[in-house]
């Protein structure tokens, strides 16, 4: 049973930065699903139009069985969030930060005990429940919030990246509670993220989520199973000669695809732009093979989406324009081979007959990183994004900033 249907969500700021443009999709009710993207993907306006914080361009969504526009307080009866951004009073201690979040939403005194007697259990601060928060450590301040976001008995918990700046440590520790959450209160949760590590442990189903637009939903297994191979990662001494390379590569029948990416895994300003500037022209659009996308090169059109593809074959012509940029910054070669273990001494033949030296030859599967890579032609870990792209982050912020401070609607 679905407890929240969207139907072509729309959010435009400003008249023409389309934060969230026309997305559909349905989430179970007991599911954990995750929202995967880049910063400015638009994971937090669509969870902030879910909730009624911002009201959405064009489009409808159903929460709990009510509408976001037409019964927007009973939604946010339905829901519980926690933000991505702190918003804990650090000079009240954790229960008083707690009963104020019930008097708000009504709770009965003796109701509001009881409940928070078992949220601090819940997320195991019970032992610090009277302390000062200013006190607490990141990852106490986030349990803090999570019990915070279930104290009303929501159908649904918003978790806007709510393991953002904690270390690997705690990171885990919020992940066993997440899903402890999921599995024994039955809490429905969503949940975004820039971590496709997360997305891979913690969710049922990941939409990913680039420029407004979902372009791959499907298990972590599902997805990655998309990318039929192995991926072979060349790193080259002078990062110069990986344009000398790329096009050795072009037309090997155990080739899907070889994309250039930066030397962190990112694939540098230069790839952002090129794939803004392919949106915005409508040459950029279409989703992972077998998931309502393009069709692809080889593998019955699974491999590689089409539209990737054909961005690649630009790419390789060096012809400059938009197609020359994506070269800006790349360090590496990802090669999606079939049997990559016994491809790479002909992968290394290959690179040594061109009198290219190699740094370091890497194997491994396909991951959640190679997915968005392979559907969005940019990795997610280059999190400082392209110039245009901060700029439409930062239109974006200032205009909904500038809407709360206006007051209601």
């Amino acid at each position: 049973m679905s407890i929240i249907k969207v139907n072509e969500l729309t959010k435009v700021f400003n008249g023409d930065i389309r934060a969230v443009d026309g997305i559909s999709f349905e989430v179970e009710e007991g599911e954990l699903l995750g929202f995967l993207g880049p910063n400015g993907a638009g994971k937090t306006t669509t969870l902030n139009m879910l909730s009624t914080l911002l009201k959405p361009t064009s489009g409808s969504a159903i929460v709990n069985g009510h509408d976001i526009l037409e019964n927007p307080d009973a939604v946010r009866r339905s829901i519980g969030f926690v933000f991505q951004d702190p918003t804990l009073d650090i000079e009240l201690t954790g229960r008083e930060n707690l009963d104020f979040h019930g008097r708000l939403y009504g709770l009965k005194r003796k109701v509001r005990a009881e409940r928070i007697k078992e949220m601090l259990e819940v997320v195991q601060l019970t032992d610090r429940a009277d302390d000062f928060v200013k006190t607490y450590s990141g990852g106490m301040k986030r349990r803090l919030e999570i019990a915070r976001g279930l104290l009303h008995y929501p159908k649904v918990l918003f978790l806007d990246e709510p393991t953002l700046g904690l270390d690997p440590q705690t990171r885990r520790a919020i992940w066993e509670h997440i899903q402890r959450l999921n599995e024994e209160e039955k809490v429905t949760i969503i949940l975004t993220t820039h971590y496709t590590e997360e997305a891979d442990h913690l969710c049922n189903r990941i939409q990913i989520i680039d420029l407004g637009k979902l372009v791959a939903v499907g298990t972590p297994e599902d997805l990655k199973s998309q990318l039929e191979g192995d991926i072979v990662s060349l790193a080259f001494k002078d990062p110069a000669h990986l344009m000398k390379v790329h096009p050795l590569f072009k037309g090997k029948e155990w080739v899907s695809s070889a994309i250039p990416v930066a030397g962190d895994g990112g694939n540098g300003a230069g790839m952002g732009r090129m794939m803004e500037m392919m949106r915005r022209m409508g040459r950029g659009g279409g989703g992972m093979g077998g998931m309502g996308g393009g069709g692809g090169h080889g593998g019955g059109g699974r491999r590689v989406p089409k539209h990737v593809k054909e961005m690649m074959e630009k790419a390789m012509s060096g012809k400059g324009g938009p197609a020359g940029m994506m070269m800006a910054g790349a360090k590496r070669l990802n090669l999606l081979v079939d049997d990559g273990g016994h491809r790479i001494p002909e992968i290394v033949k290959i690179v040594d007959g061109a009198g290219v030296e190699l740094e370091s030859v890497q194997l491994h599967k396909p991951t959640l990183d190679d997915v968005f890579l392979a559907t969005t032609g940019r990795s997610i870990r280059d999190e400082r994004g392209s110039f245009m792209q901060t700029i439409r982050r930062r239109r974006i912020t200032d205009s909904a900033r500038g809407r709360r401070r206006m007051g209601p609607r």
